[in-house]
């Protein structure tokens, strides 16, 4: 793993603003739980976390454990991991009051090695593509599945608003400004890099609408011309444009 990136994620872990309560309390877990849905409420049915009910699940790139909390309130045998030793210690805390059951440690993913266990689902909201030696986590990946297990990631889109923006060099806040690696991908690209797997099916969807300084204050005032777009064109830009490459695909049977 990159330092460097290491550290970025360890001095700031994704989301830890997403509550004003004291961060590792029961109240401050809820509050990060309904802003993270609330803003992304795509990844309900992309995640769709009964589903996994009594099903093995590792999540690569837990962070302060929102899906891993989701995963393991459903019944999923959860394991979840990250690179960040405060998101581990915060997720380990979070699953201790909230009295829930399931491996959560400190690892890497282009390293790890788990000999013994194989999963039907792993999960990576929002982290692949953050990471330095993607073909070699994806082996990694790929390696864990059970054959026909599911893999659900998501990745940043190339063809985006939001990369568009940040092209023309606009303020684009929760665009990662200043990770190390924050790499974006077309449809063709994703579907080369998963070419160990099948069945791979590809949405797009999120544009943040919100006013930023209003958001930084836990306020929800939409930018203007998103306000004064009716919900249907809003949903059809997402649709195009979105941020969010919402990825599942399959490991082979044989």
């Amino acid at each position: 793993m990159n330092k460097v990136v290491k550290q970025f994620w360890d001095d700031r872990p994704c989301n830890i603003r997403h509550s004003s309560k004291e961060v590792g309390t029961k109240e401050y877990f809820e509050e990060v739980t309904k802003r993270k849905y609330f803003v992304e409420s795509h990844i309900l049915p992309f995640a769709n976390f009964s589903f996994w009910k009594d099903k093995e699940v590792l999540e690569v790139g837990c962070g302060l454990g929102t899906a891993a909390q989701s995963f393991m309130e459903a019944g999923a045998k959860y394991t979840g991991i990250d690179v960040s030793p405060r998101s581990i210690e915060l997720a380990q805390k979070r699953a201790s009051l909230f009295d829930l059951a399931g491996e959560i440690f400190v690892a890497d993913i282009q390293t790890l090695v788990l000999p013994d266990k194989q999963f039907d689902l792993v999960y990576s909201f929002g982290v692949l593509h953050h990471i330095a030696n993607l073909d070699v986590a994806l082996k990694s990946i790929h390696a864990m599945l059970k054959p026909g297990g599911q893999f659900k990631l998501m990745m940043y889109a190339s063809n985006s608003y939001k990369k568009a923006c940040i092209n023309q060099g606009l303020d684009q806040f929760e665009a990662q400004t200043g990770v190390p690696i924050a790499e974006t991908y077309t449809n063709d690209e994703i579907k080369e890099l998963l070419k160990d797997f099948t069945n791979i099916q590809i949405e797009q969807d999120h544009i943040f609408q919100w006013n930023v300084e209003k958001y930084k204050q836990y306020q929800y005032e939409k930018e203007p011309w998103f306000e004064a777009m009716p919900e249907e064109l809003v949903r059809t830009l997402e649709k195009e444009l979105g941020w969010h490459l919402l990825i599942t695909c399959e490991k082979p049977l044989a």
